[in-house]
C-alpha cells in the first residue's frame, strides 16, 4: 500500500503506489494497474484469515501451505457437491 515502502524478506525492492496529490494521469494509470494486480492477493489473505485453524498455527511456512491448500480443496469440494 502506500504507507509501506522498502524491501520484501528476500531483499528484493518493493513497488509502490505512487503517493500525494494532484499526480499526472500517468501516474495515476499505474496506481489504477497496481490497484488491479493487488486486489486479488487481498482478498485471497482477507478469505484465508477466517479460517480458524491457521489462527493459531505454530508450524514452518511450507507445512503451512501444504494445510492452506488441502483446505482449500476441500472447500471447493464441498461448494460443488
Amino acid at each position: 500500500d502506500k504507507g509501506y515502502h522498502g524491501y520484501d524478506d528476500t531483499g528484493n525492492h518493493v513497488i509502490t503506489p505512487y503517493k500525494g496529490r494532484n499526480k499526472p494521469e500517468s501516474q495515476k494509470d499505474a496506481n489504477r494497474n497496481h490497484a488491479r494486480l493487488r486486489g486479488p492477493g487481498e482478498r485471497a489473505h482477507a478469505h484465508l484469515k477466517t479460517w480458524r485453524i491457521l489462527r493459531k498455527l505454530r508450524c514452518c511456512p511450507r507445512r503451512a501451505g501444504r494445510l492452506a491448500k488441502a483446505i482449500h480443496v476441500l472447500q471447493n469440494y464441498e461448494l460443488a457437491g
